[in-house]
Parts: C-alpha cells; structure tokens; sequence
C-alpha cells in the first residue's frame, strides 16, 4: 500500500527558468519512518528531479490519511 505526502521544499537547481520552490503530493511505495523523515523526503525527492540531495531542502510535509 503506498503512503501519501504534501511536501512543500526548494530545489533551486531543478528548472533554471522556475522560482525553485514548490509543493505538492509525493506518493511512496512505503511510508517514512520516524526521526529520519526529512532526510528520506530530501533523498526521494532529489531523486525523482535528478539533483544531488544537498540540492534539495524540505519546508514543511505532512502525511496524508
């Protein structure tokens, strides 16, 4: 069952035309897990846009039920 997020973060380096911050659902295969969640947040998300996870910076998340 996959497990749905609001993300709100800022990838400056993903579209140089675009203002580099965003928000949105993220749907994950498998939910996040405790302390670590903004760092797997970063990472997933840095992968999905093809940046470096340094590139990438998490505002606000919540999951969605």
């Amino acid at each position: 069952m996959s497990s749905k997020y609001y993300a709100h973060f800022t990838a400056p380096g993903a579209r140089p035309q675009a203002a580099g911050e965003w928000a949105g659902v993220v749907e994950l295969t498998v939910p996040l897990r405790g302390a670590r969640e903004r760092q797997e947040l970063e990472l997933v998300l840095a992968c999905s846009l093809d940046l470096e996870v340094e590139d990438v910076q998490v505002l606000e998340w919540s999951r969605l039920h």
